[in-house]
């Protein structure tokens, strides 16, 4: 990956986590989970690392996904849906469908974060750090 692609990618990350905090509440804290959950990001690490090494662009993968789950009505995970009894869920819907990948690594990732803390961080949450880490991620293996 070349050095002005990875810097696309931080800035595109960077933008849609700014959009997304910029509707926060004042009730919210960026250090939330370093006291509700302090090995989370630990745990994000622990999942991700591995895929990324064995395919590194998994890691556009994430970024990507996050994406498409923000893009229509904001960042809520609903795009990590899966089809229930009379619902189509959104990862299955037709513009969905053989577009979007890394649902497996995002599933490793949400059963680390559980066991680190269950019931604590947010699928919503995990997505977005699983992208924002994933850039850091991509970025270090490749110039390493």
């Amino acid at each position: 990956m070349s050095t002005m692609a990875a810097r696309a990618i931080v800035v595109l990350v960077s933008l849609i986590l700014a959009v997304v905090a910029g509707g926060a509440s004042a009730q919210l804290s960026s250090g939330f989970y370093s006291r509700s959950c302090p090995g989370m990001l630990k745990a994000v690490r622990s999942a991700l690392r591995p895929a990324i090494v064995r395919e590194r662009r998994v890691g556009a993968s994430i970024v990507r996904l996050f994406f498409h789950d923000c893009f229509v009505q904001g960042c809520d995970a609903s795009l990590l849906l899966d089809d229930a009894s009379g619902l189509r869920g959104e990862k299955n819907a037709k513009p969905n469908k053989n577009s979007v990948r890394g649902f497996e690594v995002i599933d490793a990732i949400k059963a680390a974060v559980e066991k680190e803390c269950p019931g604590v961080v947010s699928c919503a949450d995990i997505l977005a750090i699983a992208a924002e880490e994933s850039v850091v991620l991509v970025s270090i293996y490749a110039y390493n």
